[in-house]
């Protein structure tokens, strides 16, 4: 059985800082492209950023450029999003994604988690 896993969303004051999580499991992480796609209130989904299978390359949105960081521990079956320097506009229900194919479009995803909740508010 497959799941994506996601924690460690929350509150926090703008310019904080919170580390997401999402655990696989269920199918052979390592040969996976990961996503971090968010979806504020109103809003459609972002993707927000990637990573390849071995961890060698990354992508982010110009929005979380520079304030966000990707990363993935195989061994672990995890992906990571570090997000510093959080502002209102990142408050969104952030999901972790999987395929096992480069996707250029925003769709089509093999494996979604569940979401987890940011919100940036003082």
């Amino acid at each position: 059985q497959v799941q994506l896993v996601e924690s460690g969303g929350g509150l926090v004051q703008p310019g904080g800082s919170l580390r997401l999580s999402c655990a696989a499991s269920g199918f052979t992480f390592s040969r996976y492209w990961m996503y971090w796609v968010r979806q504020a209130p109103g809003k459609g989904l972002e993707r927000v950023s990637h990573i390849n299978p071995g961890g060698g390359s990354t992508y982010y949105a110009d929005s979380v450029k520079g304030r966000f960081t990707i990363s993935r521990d195989n061994a672990k079956n995890t992906v990571y999003l570090q997000m510093n320097s959080l502002k209102p506009e990142d408050t969104a229900v952030y999901y972790c994604a999987a395929d096992r194919t480069f996707l250029t479009r925003n769709a089509g995803y093999d494996y979604w988690g569940q979401g987890t909740q940011v919100t940036v508010s003082s």
